[in-house]
């Protein structure tokens, strides 16, 4: 039996590459056709849409047609799930960092040990 992706891997999937990243972050200003998603790139539609599917897919990107014309629009809910995973290590090195901090304040407390 095949496992399917999780959510959360389809999104860290999709945001681990530069040409993605890029999109999102056109995309974070307003909608965008393909063929404008496509302009800043040296690749064929066919190798954009194929990102442009791996965001869709991880649900970051959404996509209408209107006539010929497909338009994308950021949907930032995943990422937001993604920030909530990640925050959690964050609050696990600030205590970390915290900790070090107080040994470097008090070298000779001893009470750190």
């Amino acid at each position: 039996m095949v496992e399917q992706p999780q959510p959360l891997d389809l999104v860290f999937h999709a945001l681990g590459d530069p040409t993605r990243r890029g999109m999102l972050h056109r995309l974070a200003t307003r909608e965008h056709t393909v063929g404008e998603l496509a302009e800043p790139y040296a690749m064929s539609l066919a190798s954009v849409s194929k990102h442009i599917k791996t965001l869709e897919r991880a649900g970051l990107v959404t996509r209408r047609v209107r006539g010929r014309i497909h338009y994308c629009r950021l949907n930032p809910r995943p990422l937001e799930k993604a920030d909530g995973w990640l925050r959690a290590y964050e609050r696990l090195w600030d205590l970390r960092l915290a900790r070090l901090e107080e040994l470097l304040r008090h070298p000779d407390d001893p009470s750190n040990p």
